[in-house]
């Protein structure tokens, strides 16, 4: 995540700011249909980060196998892609 990570600090940013305006939203009394799509926008966007940061780990986990040999890390990534996308353990 070192080369993106200025990148992803600017997107959870970006997503800091979307939160602030849900609750502006909120506190305006602002109609449901746009609070929701507003909630929609942030959900979307904290699931792309989620999705940048297993894609990385996932390649840092796929070449230390690749290196090493050590199987550990495979498990540890099946076991969080388990979690995160859908089965829960």
């Amino acid at each position: 995540m070192a080369g993106g990570k200025d990148a992803m600090i600017n997107r959870l940013r970006r997503i800091e700011g979307q939160v602030r305006g849900l609750q502006k939203m909120i506190e305006e009394d602002r109609s449901c249909e746009d609070v929701l799509i507003q909630i929609n926008a942030v959900t979307s966007a904290m699931h792309k980060v989620k999705e940048i940061i297993l894609k990385e780990y996932a390649e840092r986990c796929v070449l230390e196998y690749e290196t090493t040999g050590d199987r550990s890390k495979l498990d540890s990534l099946i076991s969080l892609l388990s979690k995160h996308m859908g089965g829960r353990r």
